[in-house]
């Protein structure tokens, strides 16, 4: 009897384990993004470049996590990134003079949008697209700048003024 007790307790465990081993994977492998979440709500933004942002990249105000991007589409008409992301329902009321800029995590980190609140007393609805963006600085076109740089004027002396 005593036996069967304690097989019980351990396979209660060990169930009980493989339980938490689940969740935990999903976690991590950020299946659970995928599922349907409730209480949000869908805002656009277009961008001449996103650079290296991907679906499920944090959205943030302030530093603090409110949403995550659904998908980014190449718009035909216009040949710009078509940006769509889902915010939470607790920040339902974002002035429309919002901007959306994607910014990155760190030197070489993830990139990310932020969202900064402008002063408006007129709300984004669902399905509105942000109007003013900034996009992603991309890394090599400001290295490409910088070694290209054409000299300024006052470098340029003609053979005249070093006589």
């Amino acid at each position: 009897m005593f036996s069967k007790k304690i097989e019980f307790i351990v396979g209660l465990f060990i169930i009980a384990s493989i339980f938490a081993l689940m969740i935990l994977a999903f976690r991590v492998s950020g299946i659970m993004h995928l599922l349907p979440q409730k209480d949000t709500y869908v805002l656009k933004a277009e961008f001449d470049n996103t650079g290296d942002l991907k679906v499920r990249a944090p959205v943030s105000i302030a530093g603090v996590r409110i949403g995550q991007v659904k998908s980014i589409q190449l718009d035909h008409q216009n040949f710009r990134a078509l940006v769509t992301f889902t915010i939470t329902s607790h920040e339902r009321d974002l002035p429309v003079d919002t901007s959306a800029s994607i910014l990155t995590q760190g030197l070489l980190g993830a990139n990310y949008i932020s969202l900064t609140p402008g002063f408006s007393e007129q709300f984004l609805k669902p399905n509105d697209t942000i109007q003013m963006t900034r996009s992603a600085i991309i890394l090599e076109n400001l290295i490409g700048q910088l070694i290209y740089a054409k000299p300024t004027q006052n470098n340029n002396v003609s053979e005249e003024e070093k006589s």
